[in-house]
């Protein structure tokens, strides 16, 4: 008769780092059944079917990577195979993707009810980590799919991204409809997203339940002034890369967005806000104006680690072309003020392959407005973070509440996101004193480059277990991808 051991694992000797919390202290944590059992010193290592020793290693709970692209490049089910890998390596077990229909993704329209399954079954059995996905009503009728999209599917987040006016991916667009691949008619305008935020108050009325949980997420900038700004940079000349990019779309731009954005908000009553990836002083001074105009908006904010770690001057170029755009070091100085100061509620990577042959012009490699937007940096999340936030004094215990336990609770994944009993044994362990030169060819990403290339991060994430499983160990992807979906809330 095989013996039934107390616990699977028992994690020895770790500094355990629990959002909310002041201290950080050692501790043994015993697993039973992919949940965390219990938190203790000196637990009985005879009960347990084994026993890692963290050697007083930080234990991470597994960061919630609440903004990431899989399949935006490359096919899906190879992008989730890779850049899944790439996330287990940065700590991260729960990974948030946004997805939406036309160009790019799936190079499909139409209803949800065809795509979503699709966008499903080509994420099964590929992720190595959690995956959920973010969805954006691009047309009326995705806005009557939201209450069956949260009903059957759990999605309870959805995305409106304001530039698309005049502007693809990329660029100025001569032709939205062909772009987004909407019906002949529709616009996808300040008025559509009017009716998002009325179909997202429908489904909270809907759902009481859920309603804590649902929310609107923004991608803020006026695609009006970008366009005419980005006429004026061509013409000038003045500028060129990152730089360029920058006075392109100009900060104001998403200050403005943001104020509509919230205005709108308050006209439908939907409170749930989340202000994606904001890039400078002037949008954080908007979003604080607008928390105190409409103080029964519940806002939340976000901040990319690429917005933190780059500046126009970094020698990067068009590798770092991302939206909005990198920005000067003053205020990337303000975004890290705002983190301190508890302003910013959680920290991203906003993830998004975009290999080396696609990212850039073959005829004109350093030309910024013929690059692609967006990179990777999913794997360099938690030890970017811990490099330059202890820099600035930042508490290991406020780390995990914007990388690991506010992103959870916003987007409903009740057992993600701390080291407790009865949540899922989601732990990173992490040397803040091994540190490392970022180098592209160590990363499982298929990009082949970072725009992150040669900076030098003092942690290192040594192993990432997903619910009480080793998925990374210093180096090295282990097991097979058995990533679940998070059907939401959790």
């Amino acid at each position: 008769m095989t013996e039934r051991r107390t616990y699977d694992l028992i994690i020895r000797n770790a500094r355990v780092v629990r959002p909310g919390m002041d201290t950080v202290d050692l501790l043994d944590i015993g697993i039973k059944d992919g949940k965390i059992a219990v938190l203790a010193p000196e637990l009985p290592i005879a009960e347990a079917g084994q026993v890692v020793d963290a050697e007083n290693k930080l234990a991470f709970p597994g960061l919630v990577d609440a903004h990431m692209h899989t399949g935006i490049y490359n096919p899906l089910d190879q992008d989730a195979r890779t850049e899944s890998r790439a996330a287990a390596m940065g700590g991260v077990t729960s990974s948030l993707n946004y997805m939406r229909t036309g160009q790019y993704y799936l190079n499909k329209g139409g209803a949800y009810r065809d795509f979503f399954p699709e966008v499903l079954a080509l994420s099964h059995g590929n992720f190595y980590v959690d995956y959920g996905y973010h969805l954006a009503p691009m047309m009326k009728e995705h806005i009557a799919e939201i209450p069956d999209l949260v009903a059957n599917y759990g999605v309870t987040s959805f995305k409106i991204f304001m530039f698309y006016g005049s502007h693809g991916l990329h660029g100025l667009s001569s032709d939205q409809s062909d772009f987004l691949m909407t019906p002949p008619g529709e616009k996808y305008d300040i008025a559509h997203f009017e009716f998002v935020m009325r179909g997202i108050k429908k489904a909270m009325e809907e759902n009481p339940d859920k309603k804590d949980i649902i929310s609107c997420s923004l991608h803020c900038e006026t695609a009006e002034i970008m366009s005419a700004y980005t006429k004026i940079v061509e013409e000038e000349g003045v500028h060129t890369g990152l730089r360029a990019y920058h006075e392109s779309r100009p900060p104001h731009s998403e200050g403005l967005a943001i104020a509509i954005a919230s205005y709108l908000a308050h006209e439908t009553d939907c409170v749930n806000i989340n202000l994606l990836h904001l890039s400078s002083r002037k949008a954080l001074d908007s979003a604080a104006r607008m928390s105190l105009a409409f103080p029964h908006i519940n806002f939340r904010t976000e901040v990319t680690i690429g917005h933190l770690l780059l500046d126009v001057d970094s020698p990067c170029g068009c590798h770092a072309k991302v939206n909005p755009p990198i920005r000067p070091r003053e205020d990337v100085e303000a975004l890290w003020q705002a983190v301190l100061d508890r302003k910013v509620d959680w920290i991203v990577s906003d993830h998004a392959c975009c290999k080396e042959e696609m990212k850039t012009d073959n005829q004109q490699p350093d030309q910024i407005f013929l690059a692609k937007s967006g990179f990777g940096g999913t794997e360099y999340l938690l030890s970017g973070l811990i490099s330059e936030g202890g820099k600035r004094g930042m508490s290991y215990n406020h780390m995990a509440e914007l990388v690991c336990r506010n992103p959870a609770v916003r987007y409903g994944l009740s057992k993600k996101g701390d080291i407790a009993p009865g949540f899922d044994a989601d732990i990173v362990l992490v040397d803040p004193t091994e540190g490392f030169v970022v180098s592209a060819k160590n990363s499982p990403s298929t990009q082949g480059y970072t725009p992150f290339e040669g900076q030098a991060l003092t942690a290192t994430v040594k192993q990432t277990y997903l619910r009480g499983r080793l998925i990374y160990d210093n180096g090295n992807i282990v097991g097979s991808p058995n990533g679940q979906y998070l059907k939401r809330p959790i």
